[in-house]
């Protein structure tokens, strides 16, 4: 969160040494001099250490755990894995839906999940020991340091917990303050004595909500640190997740008009740590620009990058050169996270500027193919699509950031057999973003933000709550909201290839293509495809069944590979039928899924092997992996 240098990340590590297998707890007394933490100094080390682990990257899958793009991305089938098969197994499992519970990329995730969990843990138990000093201490904004600190150990308690839950399930072990007392190793069950599931939901909860009682709404110096309103959305996602359907046992509860109450004090009062009330960043494609995307007024809780010298892993969401392109940027990659064929096609609209809810795009060509078998790609650039598409994901004869105009795949692709013709974007540094750093830098080192919650989730979750509460026809406005600002913005056309294709101009130039603004009623020229874009007519909201249809498809655009879509189908009882739909489709130009098949069941991935074996008995595989 606060752009954090290696000296504070090694700092963080001191205190989950030994933290590699499941709940290993280390107690405070084991640092080498309790007297040097055991004070404000000691506290801000802690503070610091717990937050590193937002962003710190797990060479376990090559990828900092909270992109969740294998999951949320790959297997919401919005991005292929990429790169060559025969690389990363364990990730091409999880892609082909071959899921088995010794997956590593799996049991990584199980690990960051509760090293995340006992560094909240580790704050709380040192500010517990100094609570009178820190009592008597101000904090960043009038209140003491004491409910301050508090307050972040909750927020970051429940952060971790639910990223578990999203994975695994509710039925996990809850480690709170008691249980982390209890002993250096403690083993925390989640069936109770007759061997029925403990679903964590309550818990989780009461720390968010303790956090959002807790922090404060401005942070004057530690502007990246969640604040009272970054509490708040928190809360009011694991209330929506609580209460969406699932297809499976998961301890759901109805609480949709919790998450509606909370979510209408976000709107009407929600700010960011530096006290800007909250609202939509005035274009799509200033939320991916770094240096821009930072304080529009939409970030509620962002992971922030600093570049300079030749950092390659803590600059970079989703883990140095694993998703860079394979030369073309002036540095070496390995190009995983290569944009699936349905995702581009999902882009593709009617001649209202509207998304087609029916489906029909699965029946449609892709838009890039090969020509006469060779290395050249071309695209179809007269089909009407989205603006968002081109700020989303790289597709070729469309300018590639400042970079150029792919046109072959030499240098971007690199095996086009097993990834196809498209490219990752929203997460790639631009030329200007990387200046004149070292070659040494990784392909994919930015300055750029990543959104963990964004002002575009919290309207949209309260769309969805309203839909839920029998208020279809009050979700409009909200869509429409998170739609009409996608029309600000546009990917425009650059002079081009020479006649050799050996270079490239990238200056503005004319343009047959337009965008089609229906929302504002205006056509913009020199476009670098054929856009377009209308909002929703109050019609398509008249019943639940077609308002959650615009919903859920507003929220596959608008969150397009920012690691949304696996989570947000399993939560609502459609990633079946969605996924089977996507296999089918796909397996069309890849060949690789050909044999997938997507259970039914799957609405939460198997608990690791090994924690079971671990556990010796006391954690039980969840539900759905029996």
């Amino acid at each position: 969160m606060k752009k954090y240098s290696i000296l504070s990340m090694l700092i963080g590590l001191l205190f989950v040494a030994g933290c590699s297998d499941f709940l290993e707890i280390t107690p405070v007394g084991a640092v080498d001099d309790a007297a040097l933490v055991a004070n404000d100094k000691g506290i801000d080390m802690a503070l610091s250490g717990a937050y590193s682990l937002l962003y710190a990257l797990n060479f376990g899958n090559f990828s900092c755990e909270l992109s969740n793009y294998q999951y949320g991305d790959v297997m919401g089938g919005q991005a292929n894995k990429g790169s060559a098969a025969a690389d990363q197994s364990p990730f091409s499992q999880l892609e082909q839906y071959v899921i088995t519970t010794d997956n590593s990329y799996l049991a990584t995730k199980w690990n960051s999940v509760y090293n995340g969990v006992f560094r909240a843990n580790t704050l709380m138990n040192l500010a517990e020991s100094i609570k009178e000093e820190l009592q008597a201490t101000p904090g960043e904004s009038g209140g003491d340091l004491y409910t301050e600190v508090m307050g972040h150990g909750y927020f970051l308690r429940a952060f971790w917990h639910f990223e578990g839950i999203k994975i695994y399930g509710a039925a996990i072990p809850y480690v709170g303050t008691e249980e982390y007392n209890s002993g250096v190793n403690p083993q925390v069950s989640n069936v109770d004595e007759g061997g029925n599931y403990i679903y964590i939901w309550d818990q989780v909860v009461a720390d968010a909500r303790r956090a959002y009682e807790s922090l404060p709404e401005v942070l004057p110096v530690n502007t990246g640190y969640a604040n009272k309103w970054a509490a708040a959305s928190l809360l009011a996602k694991i209330y929506v997740y609580w209460s969406s359907p699932y297809n499976g046992k998961n301890g759901n509860a109805d609480h949709w008009s919790d998450a509606k109450t909370i979510l209408e004090t976000i709107i009407n009062g929600g700010k960011d740590a530096k006290g800007q009330k909250y609202r939509l960043a005035d274009e799509y494609a200033t939320l991916y620009q770094a240096g821009e995307s930072d304080w529009t007024g939409e970030s509620i809780f962002d992971i922030q990058h600093a570049i300079s010298g030749t950092q390659t892993s803590t600059n970079t969401i989703n883990g140095g050169p694993h998703i860079g392109m394979v030369g073309k940027l002036g540095v070496g990659g390995w190009g995983f996270y290569q944009p699936s064929y349905e995702m581009v096609n999902s882009y593709i609209v009617n001649e209202a500027g509207l998304p087609l809810l029916d489906g029909t795009y699965r029946s449609r060509d892709p838009l890039s193919h090969l020509v006469d078998n060779s290395t050249v790609i071309t695209t179809d650039l007269s089909v009407y699509t989205d603006p968002r598409i081109d700020i989303s994901l790289g597709r070729y004869d469309t300018p590639y950031l400042d970079y150029e105009v792919p046109h072959t795949i030499d240098g971007w692709i690199r095996e086009l057999a097993n990834g196809g013709p498209y490219l990752n974007k929203k997460n790639i540094p631009s030329k200007a973003d990387r200046g004149s750093l070292s070659v040494e830098t990784s392909a994919a080192s930015s300055a750029k933000n990543f959104h963990l919650i964004r002002y575009a989730d919290v309207l949209l979750w309260y769309a969805e709550a309203l839909i839920e509460t029998g208020n279809p026809q009050g979700a409009a406005q909200y869509v429409n909201q998170v739609r009409a600002r996608a029309a600000n913005s546009y990917v425009k056309a650059v002079a081009g290839w020479d006649d050799g294709y050996q270079s490239c101009d990238m200056s503005p130039a004319s343009s047959d293509y337009v965008l089609e603004d229906l929302v504002n009623g205006t056509t913009k020229a020199d476009a670098a495809a054929n856009y377009r874009i209308g909002l929703y007519p109050e019609s398509q909201f008249a019943t639940k069944d077609g308002a959650l249809k615009a919903l859920r498809f507003e929220r596959h655009i608008e969150m397009a590979l920012e690691g949304h879509r696996w989570f947000d189908l399993v939560r609502w009882g459609i990633a079946g039928d969605e996924l089977n739909d996507y296999i089918d489709y796909e397996k069309q130009y890849l060949a690789k899924y050909a044999p997938a098949v997507y259970n039914d069941k799957w609405v939460t991935l198997p608990i690791p092997n090994n924690q079971i074996i671990t556990m010796e008995g006391l954690l039980v595989q969840n539900e759905n992996w029996k």
